[in-house]
């Protein structure tokens, strides 16, 4: 088969790392891609929310298969344009991939299906908002409806605080279009999971769980990011609480998704809070996560390509998926001012040191290569350094390790990353 990976991100270079090496995989294209993809497949110049380009790609290259990455595409429909040009691709549907760009759209379907999550109300008016806050104290929860690349959930813990959120969100607009409508929700206690299940309109299959740092500091302070480290497996998701998730969360969703004539297609990501009642939803994301993807296609031992396929033609009954029995961190090296303003162009050394370390694959994001040959930094996350061990301690000495192969002035990380899995091992 000949792919196309649509995506430029480190999520996007894991998956493209684990295409490559199924013999399913004939000729392997990304686009637009980064300076780490560009070792594994060619590269098209095309930015991944130009669907027409992407579509008339896929013709000349004739491609059979594309995985789309990112949720932006998706909410704009790239798949639905995909199927009725009959190319067959991984990916929901625009009506389907609402259950992460609509937060509101979202919280409902959970209240229609039965799902656990926690009590919200939708607002479209700044000050009904403000006042439904101060109703209920704090500490509070306020999203932006839409999409906001992972920032748009503001914990707060003051009245003030709140307040203060849903006037960035709705009055000065920081987040665009995605601030038009605010879901305010009660704040939950416990601890936070990815989940992930492949889905293919019919089946809902378990495929990994992970847990990600999305706190920009140690100690998980200061502002949310788009992910700054994961690790997989997830100690908090055992073989019981899987079942719970599928049978009280997965399966009643995906019923419902169905019922209502927009049955889900690809991989279903559950952000879960693992609560003392059990499993509650804090919201779905309709692909991928990022940097989740890049710890669990570390651990994965059945073809990657394979069960993508499986999944989009409907093929899930029956298919068993088998994992290494390791575990996988992954440290997120993000350039200098990130989640706000950061330096870009800046040249990163070591990589290939880095690379050398045993049992560690360096998956690029923001990166360029420029003439000359050098690699620089070309967003806020740049690269995801990726170890695997017979422990998540392990195999976060080695992320470790190798990150200080690297020399990058201007780049920085957590140096903490799986600090709960590390210390829950230890207390055993």
């Amino acid at each position: 088969m000949n792919i196309l990976v649509v995506g430029s991100g480190g999520r996007e270079h894991a998956l493209c790392w684990a295409i490559k090496q199924s013999p399913l995989c004939d000729r392997l294209y990304c686009t637009p891609g980064n300076a780490g993809i560009a070792e594994v497949a060619t590269c098209l110049p095309i930015p991944a929310e130009n669907i027409d380009d992407i579509v008339a790609a896929c013709h000349s290259h004739k491609i059979t298969f594309v995985v789309i990455g990112p949720e932006g595409p998706l909410a704009m429909g790239i798949a639905d344009e995909l199927r009725r040009e009959g190319i067959c691709c991984f990916g929901p549907s625009k009506a389907a991939a609402a259950i992460e760009s609509s937060k509101g759209f979202m919280k409902d379907l959970c209240a229609a299906a039965g799902v656990p999550t926690a009590a919200y109300r939708r607002f479209t008016d700044a000050e009904a908002a403000k006042s439904y806050v101060k109703e209920q104290g704090a500490p509070i929860v306020v999203k932006a409806d839409g999409l906001a690349a992972g920032k748009g959930v503001i914990i707060a813990q003051t009245i003030n605080e709140a307040c203060a959120a849903i006037d960035d969100i709705m009055v000065k607009k920081i987040f665009g279009a995605s601030g038009a409508e605010v879901v305010i929700e009660e704040f939950m206690e416990g601890e936070e999971a990815s989940f992930f299940a492949l889905c293919d309109g019919d089946v809902a299959l378990p495929f990994a769980a992970a847990q990600d740092h999305k706190a920009v500091y140690d100690g998980d302070k200061g502002p949310n990011t788009g992910g700054m480290g994961a690790y997989s497996p997830a100690p908090v998701i055992d073989d019981a609480m899987q079942d719970r998730i599928m049978k009280e969360i997965i399966h009643p969703i995906t019923a419902m998704m169905k019922k209502r004539d927009c049955p889900f297609t690809g991989v279903l990501f559950a952000g879960l809070m693992i609560t003392k009642a059990g499993p509650k939803v804090i919201e779905f994301n309709a692909r991928f996560g990022d940097p989740e993807t890049q710890v669990m296609l570390t651990r994965l031992k059945s073809d990657a390509l394979a069960l993508l396929y499986a999944t989009a033609k409907g093929m899930l009954d029956g298919v068993e998926i088998h994992w290494h029995d390791k575990a996988s961190l992954c440290v997120v090296m993000a350039a200098e001012g990130y989640p706000g303003a950061y330096k870009k162009n800046t040249v990163i050394h070591g990589l290939d040191a880095a690379a050398a370390v045993p049992d560690v694959a360096v998956f690029h994001a923001g990166t360029l290569r420029i003439t000359g040959g050098d690699i620089v930094a070309n967003g806020g996350r740049v690269l995801g350094i990726t170890a695997t061990g017979t422990t998540i301690a392990e195999a976060q000495s080695r992320a470790y390790q190798a990150i200080d192969k690297i020399d990058w002035p201007e780049g920085f990380c957590r140096r903490d990353i799986g600090w709960r899995a590390v210390a829950r091992i230890r207390a055993a």
